[in-house]
């Protein structure tokens, strides 16, 4: 796919998507949202990729959805974003697809985000935020409500009651309020957001194997809906058994005895153990 409404880079094994739609404050469309989409297809299939870092254009990360039709955008034919109620909104969409992803995503949200602007970032692993910056989950001001699965992500991320304040305020609030209330994990000056993710990033990019973190990723937001935790024991299990005797697992012990930086090799897409995905696909219906 040719990116108009996004920019697509690798560097030092992470790749960055920019939102780049700056004279319009990175505003969300169906191509962005198709683009999104494609991207982090590519970035599941690369192997050269470790990490990725989402960040907008300009002075804004996200402002929402475009609303340049005015009240056709979320009328019918006209819609602005093209409605299919068979397969979902777009922003659930992208969530869910960001949920799936076997590489860590961080958002730099390097400025304004707001509506699906932040509410795209809820399946994100991590969000660093700009103290210029401001948030909102505004959709009752709006007259629609919360999308993206945000429903799901906002409450597991802060609480049931903290997300409930934001979404019927539907207020605008800044940087700090949401590192209180661990929406973010850090608050920066607007030039220092991405440097910052790009730390993060390396740091999972030099350090760690593809293969595990790409399995823990899993663990980690699947586990979100057992009913127990015993079904995390049998996960755990199946997975210390599979690495146990990966070409990772000795390199990661040899690399620790010889106090030297690890030299993973194994990959996502042809390393992943036997059992992986042990969940059930499921379907939009």
């Amino acid at each position: 796919m040719e990116y108009q409404e996004i920019l697509y880079e690798i560097e030092d094994r992470i790749l960055t998507i920019t939102l780049n739609r700056p004279d319009k404050m990175n505003a969300f469309t169906v191509r962005m949202f198709n683009e999104l989409m494609d991207a982090f297809d590519q970035a599941d299939a690369d192997d050269s990729v470790r990490a990725v870092i989402v960040t907008g254009a300009g002075r804004a990360f996200c402002a929402g959805a475009d609303l340049s039709m005015g009240a056709a955008t979320w009328d019918g034919d006209d819609s602005t974003f093209d409605f299919d109620i068979s397969k979902g909104d777009t922003g659930g969409r992208l969530t869910r697809r960001i949920f799936d992803c076997t590489k860590p995503v961080i958002a730099a949200i390097n400025g304004s985000a707001v509506g699906v602007g932040l509410t795209m970032t809820l399946a994100m692993d991590m969000r660093l935020v700009s103290n210029k910056a401001k948030l909102g989950f505004v959709f009752a001001a709006r007259g629609i409500i919360p999308e993206a699965c945000s429903s799901w992500f906002l409450p597991r991320l802060v609480g049931i009651s903290q997300a409930l304040e934001w979404v019927y305020s539907a207020r605008i609030f800044n940087g700090e309020e949401a590192l209180r209330a661990g929406l973010v994990r850090s608050v920066h000056e607007p030039e220092e957001v991405y440097v910052e993710a790009r730390k993060l990033a390396l740091e999972i990019a030099v350090n760690t194997s593809a293969v595990s973190v790409a399995l823990a990723r899993q663990m980690m937001w699947k586990m979100l809906g057992a009913d127990h935790p015993v079904e995390a024991h049998k996960l755990d299990t199946r997975g210390i058994f599979a690495l146990g005797a990966s070409a990772d697992a000795k390199e990661g012990i040899e690399s620790f005895l010889e106090k030297r930086t690890p030299n993973f090799t194994d990959t996502v897409t042809k390393n992943m153990p036997d059992f992986y995905p042990w969940w059930k696909e499921r379907d939009y219906e």
